[in-house]
């Protein structure tokens, strides 16, 4: 059974463009790694576990926000490891600057999960983001209608 991810993918509208909110995963492996490295906050869950109630978690422990609003259901991916990515949109807003991420160990040294975050237009996320997970950002521009 492939591994199985949900996260949010928190987005608002400023100066009339829709912005979406990213993460940079924290690390060594990431540490110089940026376009093509941002992600939606999320997590691996269990099959069985509600895939939104995991996300909401995932987003909590990766920003420290909760996020809160109507959660719009993307179509999942499925990306080149196999991984099934499930997200939902969700319009809100948060301060980067903010963020406050859970951590790992990884050869006795300590890391935050996330480094930062940020907001990015859609046409700046589309050079930020993991290629597998373009088509949130594809599915959220085609829903959602901006002026």
């Amino acid at each position: 059974m492939p591994k199985l991810s949900a996260g949010l993918l928190p987005y608002r509208e400023r100066n009339n463009a829709l912005e979406v909110f990213l993460v940079h995963p924290g690390g060594p492996f990431w540490a110089t790694k940026d376009e093509g490295a941002w992600s939606i906050p999320k997590g691996e869950f269990e099959p069985g576990e509600d895939p939104l109630a995991a996300a909401q978690r995932e987003f909590t422990e990766e920003t420290g926000f909760v996020a809160s609003g109507d959660f719009v259901p993307l179509t999942p991916l499925k990306q080149r490891s196999g991984k099934i990515v499930y997200a939902w949109g969700v319009e809100m807003d948060c301060d980067p600057a903010l963020v406050r991420s859970n951590t790992f160990t990884w050869k006795g040294r300590t890391y935050p999960e996330i480094d930062r975050a940020a907001w990015f237009t859609l046409a700046h996320a589309r050079q930020k983001i993991l290629p597998g997970q373009l088509g949130f950002l594809d599915q959220l521009e085609t829903g959602h209608h901006c002026p």
